[in-house]
C-alpha cells in the first residue's frame, strides 16, 4: 500500500466532526448533571442536619480578581510541563498524539473551544466541585481525586504515561481549588489548558495536516 492510501485509510479511521461534537457534548451534559445532582444532594441533606458536607458551600462559583493571576499561572505551568514532556518522554508524546488524533483531527478551529469548555466545566463540576468537597477540602483529598481522575483517563490510545500526567494535572487543579475556594478557578484553567494544547497541536502535528 503507497504511503498516500495508507494516509487516506488512517484518515478516513478518525470519527467525523458531528460525531465527536455529539460525543462530548452528551458525555459533558452527563457529567455536569452528575456533578450539579450530588452538590444538591448535598446541600439538601446537610440544610436537613445529615453529617454531610454542603458541596456548593464549600466550592462556590465565587471568583476574585487574583484568582486572575492563579488561574494564569496554571495555564503557564501545565502547558510548559506538557511540552516539555513531549519533548522528553516517548511514550507520553505516543498517548497525547493516540488521544488528540481521536478527537481533534476532524474538528474546526472553533470547535475547540467548544470542546475545551465543556470538558474544562463539567469535570471540574464533579471531581474539584463534588468529589474533592466530599472527601475533605485538604492537600490529601486533592491527591486522591486526582488519582482517579487521573485513572479515568486511560483508554483510546491513551496509556499508563497519559494517566499519570492527568493525575498530576488533577492534582493541581484540586490544590488551586483548596487555594481559591472557588470551582471558577479549575474550571478556567482547565477550558484554557485543553485549548493551548489542541491549538498547538492543530499548527505542529503532521497528523493534523
Amino acid at each position: 500500500m503507497s504511503s498516500d492510501n495508507l494516509d487516506s485509510t488512517m484518515s478516513t479511521s478518525f470519527p467525523s466532526r458531528t460525531s465527536v461534537l455529539q460525543a462530548c457534548t452528551t458525555t459533558s451534559v452527563l457529567i455536569a448533571a452528575l456533578g450539579v445532582t450530588i452538590r444538591q444532594l448535598s446541600h439538601v441533606a446537610s440544610v436537613e442536619g445529615w453529617p454531610v458536607v454542603d458541596c456548593s458551600i464549600e466550592i462556590p462559583f465565587g471568583f476574585q480578581t487574583w484568582h486572575i493571576e492563579l488561574i494564569t499561572g496554571l495555564v503557564v505551568l501545565i502547558s510548559s510541563c506538557r511540552y516539555l514532556l513531549l519533548q522528553t518522554w516517548p511514550d507520553f508524546a505516543e498517548s497525547s498524539e493516540a488521544a488528540n488524533q481521536q478527537v481533534l483531527s476532524s474538528l474546526q478551529p472553533l470547535d475547540y473551544l467548544v470542546v475545551a469548555s465543556l470538558s474544562g466545566f463539567s469535570e471540574e463540576l464533579l471531581f474539584r466541585g463534588t468529589m474533592l468537597p466530599l472527601l475533605g477540602v485538604n492537600w490529601k483529598s486533592a491527591v486522591v481525586v486526582g488519582i482517579v481522575f487521573g485513572l479515568l483517563h486511560l483508554g483510546n490510545g491513551r496509556k499508563n504515561s497519559f494517566a499519570i500526567w492527568a493525575t498530576f494535572v488533577g492534582f493541581a487543579y484540586g490544590y488551586a481549588t483548596i487555594l481559591s475556594s472557588s470551582i471558577i478557578v479549575p474550571m478556567a484553567s482547565h477550558a484554557a489548558n485543553n485549548l493551548v494544547g489542541g491549538i498547538i497541536w492543530r499548527y505542529t502535528s503532521k497528523s493534523s495536516k
